[in-house]
């Protein structure tokens, strides 16, 4: 069979990596791809725009493709899958109706709430005075989000009220766009994060591998939110038993609401995580599509052929499909960043020893890239995932890190302590 990714960054280059791993696979066409698609054996770019609805179901079309997998969460709320599921395509994604569980946050609370999903206490404001003296009374440190997408840097976990403060000034005065035209502000939650991404037809729900990531720049977990910064899998804050809570209290109850409203949702439930100290799992908030970083790591293990779990989804056959099946090893991805992410940063950088960084026996997932002139060349702020599996998280992050060590260009920053939560437990 041929399919088509849609999307541009780390995830979509390990979702088509990983379809050409299987033989069931003859071809991938991404839509627009980046540098890795477009040197990847087994895979084409094409020139088309995230969306440009009309000309990715021309192409799939045109081209008899068998799944249309779509990789980011703007076009999915946009309605990418309702369109192109009328043109008679199979699509791996969420309707616009589904897409809404990440694309609002105070429609995912609500939703949580009716579902009696454990989640922070909140309240949800469309007007920055009501905000702030609503702030006054609360207890410290505070949660302030942005409504909608802003490609994980809307959240602002506020140690003093100033800071909570300049966080609803700075959402209501513009800086994430229309998706700040309405904040959420939330109770601090305690623990640990950790994701938790699902596969689901809309009636069945089967979790992947658990994965923990890093979202802030700096170490230690310190300084502004980014998309992600490195990742592992599989976490030992997750353990079968904390599973099993997150199967029965969270994933289940939501998939079982959204079919009742009657929204038709298959794809990647992402459930983000708090895990109490004393192993009870809170939802932080949910997103309609697979994680970046996490899908670099937890792809890697999948012994499933992916095509099969992606088409039962899309077909609604789910519960017919085998246990699925994973490499007993761990994995950890590394990301390499321009330097000013994710504020301003530079672009065009060229970037040296790819080869040899794959030669240490790393995947190189790229993100921000792209093919120049018969080179690669930054392009985005999170530019590249270095990923690697080990025999024990140990091995993975040594080998990642060695590979790291492969890598050059201008700006170039990551960070080197990936794991450390890990390594200090």
């Amino acid at each position: 069979m041929k399919a088509l990714v849609v999307g541009n960054g780390g995830r979509e280059h390990a979702l088509a990596w990983k379809l050409l791993e299987s033989p069931g696979i003859e071809e991938i066409m991404c839509v627009p791809g980046n540098g890795g698609t477009a040197t990847l054996p087994g895979c084409r770019n094409l020139g088309l725009a995230l969306d440009d609805f009309e000309g990715i179901a021309r192409v799939a079309l045109v081209n008899n493709l068998s799944l249309v997998v779509v990789g980011p969460e703007q076009p999915l709320a946009d309605g990418i899958a309702d369109y192109l599921s009328q043109q008679g395509l199979l699509v791996f994604g969420p309707t616009q109706a589904g897409a809404q569980i990440e694309a609002s946050k105070a429609w995912a609370k609500a939703l949580m709430a009716e579902a009696q999903i454990p989640t922070a206490a909140a309240r949800v404001f469309t007007d920055a005075a009501a905000a702030i003296a609503y702030l006054q009374a609360q207890p410290l440190p505070i949660v302030v989000k942005a409504d909608g997408l802003a490609a994980g840097k809307g959240v602002t976990v506020a140690q003093t009220r100033a800071a909570a403060v300049a966080a609803v000034e700075a959402a209501f005065e513009g800086q994430f766009g229309a998706a700040g035209h309405q904040v959420v502000i939330e109770a601090c939650l305690t623990g640990q994060e950790a994701s938790v991404l699902a596969v689901t037809d809309g009636d069945t729900i089967v979790p992947l591998m658990p994965a923990q990531d890093h979202k802030q720049i700096g170490e230690g977990d310190t300084g502004a939110n980014t998309g992600g910064m490195g990742t592992y899998a599989p976490t030992p804050v997750i353990t079968p038993e904390i599973l099993d809570k997150v199967q029965e209290q969270i994933l289940e109850p939501a998939i079982a609401l959204l079919k009742q409203r009657e929204i038709d949702y298959r794809g990647v439930l992402y459930a983000g995580l708090m895990i109490s100290p004393e192993g009870e799992p809170t939802v932080i908030e949910f997103n309609c599509r697979f994680g970046d970083p996490e899908t670099q790591v937890v792809l890697p293990l999948l012994e499933t052929p992916l095509e099969e779990v992606l088409l039962a989804c899309a077909e609604k056959r789910l519960a017919s499909l085998p246990p699925l099946r994973w490499r007993a090893a761990s994995a950890a991805c590394v990301v390499a960043a321009a330097g000013g992410y994710p504020d301003s940063y530079q672009k065009g950088m060229p970037i040296a020893g790819l080869d040899a960084a794959a030669a240490k026996g790393a995947l190189v997932f790229h993100a921000g890239t792209q093919l120049k002139g018969g080179h690669i060349a930054a392009s985005g702020g999170r530019v590249l995932g270095v990923t690697a599996v080990g025999e024990t998280f140990d091995n993975a992050l040594e080998t990642a890190y060695a590979a790291m060590a492969e890598i050059e260009f201008d700006t170039m920053y990551y960070r080197r302590d990936i794991g450390f939560r890990v390594r200090q437990s």
